[in-house]
């Protein structure tokens, strides 16, 4: 991936250059005390990663002896007003603007940023002031509207730039490290079947399908028919016309609807990369939409984006990227399961498979930057380099997890009695 360098970074797995960033001399004499001590809040607030500041006049400040792992280059005192003010929102504002680059691993520079963030101890107060400062938007039924148009009617074409052929946009499962994206997302929605169990004739509802991959795949390789459910009108548009050429429009019904607009009963329920746009407040009322529409003898899995311990999102990537988004942790994803009596069957994690899918995002999209400036503008690609790289620096170092969940009523005994049915190929389990 060949990169300007100046504007942003090289995106390369290997460090940068070994150059000791701390050693280098400061030009233009001392950095004025007020310039410092802002710096030195900045890095303070987060944790004082191992990065070098440079002025919009040359200087250089960092608050530690080890080498940095990345320069950041501050192009007036204003943006370093604003940085110091609101740090974990202003970066992404500030450097989507051009007002701020980064000389060095974006990548690098964001696990850096992340490690040092997560061992900070934060006073209550000091807490409860950045989640006011940096609180969501709400998921009301209108809101959740707004917040998926925001974010996934941005057009198809852009989706379809750096995205799998069949237009996955969730952690794919790699059986092999040297698995290509494609293979993994195939792989992925496989995963997905086997452990719902389904079977010739029955019925899926799918909650937030995307762009409609999924539901085809299990009504096309499982035989089932699926009724999913979306409120992203491009989406929509894709998966219908997708189910159309296929000739799956009597197996696959794709319904322009909220979750909370779901009906009828069914064999299965499935959820893949939904659930981070519901929010805690809305886990109880999941939690009866689906009690209402699986039968007796039904199996459900949410597949989701979370944490170790709840947390909010990043404040810049709710506000810029995904608005009124959350990722939960499993305490709180069980408010969905306990109100309404349900089991939870089996719990994967596959944080390190969404690293390497954001991998393959990132390195696609670096391909298609120069298309995507024309498309919307330099500032864009930017907040979606910064938005790819951030998502793959917050997996890589544990920041978020992505969780699988299977569930079944309480009462269902008819439940596999080992794990041995979910990889039937010999060993491939063990490749990884």
């Amino acid at each position: 991936m060949e990169r300007n360098e100046s504007e942003t970074l090289s995106m390369s797995a290997a460090p940068h250059g070994g150059e000791s960033l701390v050693e280098q001399p400061r030009p233009g004499g001392a950095v004025p005390a007020l310039d410092r001590w802002l710096v030195e809040r900045i890095l303070a607030a987060v944790g004082n990663p191992p990065v070098r500041f440079i002025l919009w006049d040359g200087q250089e400040v960092a608050a530690t002896r080890e080498a940095a792992v990345a320069r950041i280059l501050v192009r007036d005192r204003g943006a370093l007003l604003k940085l110091a003010a609101n740090p974990n929102f202003q970066f992404g504002e500030l450097y989507s603007a051009g007002r701020i680059s980064l000389k060095g691993d974006l990548v690098a520079f964001l696990e850096a940023v992340y490690r040092a963030q997560s061992r900070m101890q934060v006073g209550e107060w000091a807490q409860k002031f950045a989640a006011w400062l940096n609180r969501p938007r709400g998921n009301s039924l209108a809101g959740s509207r707004d917040n998926i148009h925001h974010h996934y009617d941005i057009g198809n074409d852009f989706y379809r730039l750096w995205l799998d052929q069949r237009m996955l946009y969730t952690c794919a499962y790699y059986p092999s490290r040297e698995a290509s994206l494609e293979q993994a997302q195939v792989a992925k929605m496989d995963h997905v079947c086997r452990k719902l169990r389904l079977k010739p004739g029955e019925t899926v509802v799918e909650a937030g399908c995307g762009w409609g991959a999924l539901a085809l795949h299990m009504a096309r390789c499982y035989g089932v028919t699926v009724k999913a459910y979306n409120i992203s009108g491009e989406q929509l548009a894709y998966a219908r016309e997708r189910a159309r050429l296929e000739g799956m429009e009597g197996r696959v019904e794709y319904v322009e609807g909220d979750y909370r607009e779901i009906r009828g009963r069914y064999d299965a329920f499935a959820s893949v990369g939904m659930l981070e746009h519901v929010g805690v407040g809305h886990y109880r009322e999941l939690g009866a939409v689906i009690d209402g529409c699986l039968k007796e003898n039904g199996r459900g899995l949410i597949h989701s984006v979370g944490r170790n311990s709840p947390a909010p999102m990043h404040p810049w990537i709710e506000r810029r990227i995904f608005p009124g988004a959350y990722p939960p942790s499993l305490g709180e994803m069980a408010g969905i399961f306990e109100p309404r009596g349900f089991s939870i069957l089996d719990v994967e994690n596959l944080r390190l498979h969404y690293a390497k899918t954001l991998e393959h995002w990132l390195e696609r999209f670096e391909a298609a930057a120069e298309r995507v400036a024309r498309m919307f503008d330099d500032a864009f690609v930017r907040a979606w380099r910064l938005y790819l790289a951030g998502s793959l620096a917050a997996f890589a170092v544990g920041d978020l997890q992505l969780f699988q969940v299977v569930f079944a009523r309480s009462d269902d005994n008819n439940i596999p009695w080992t794990r041995d049915w979910l990889y039937p190929e010999a060993g491939a389990h063990g490749k990884l």
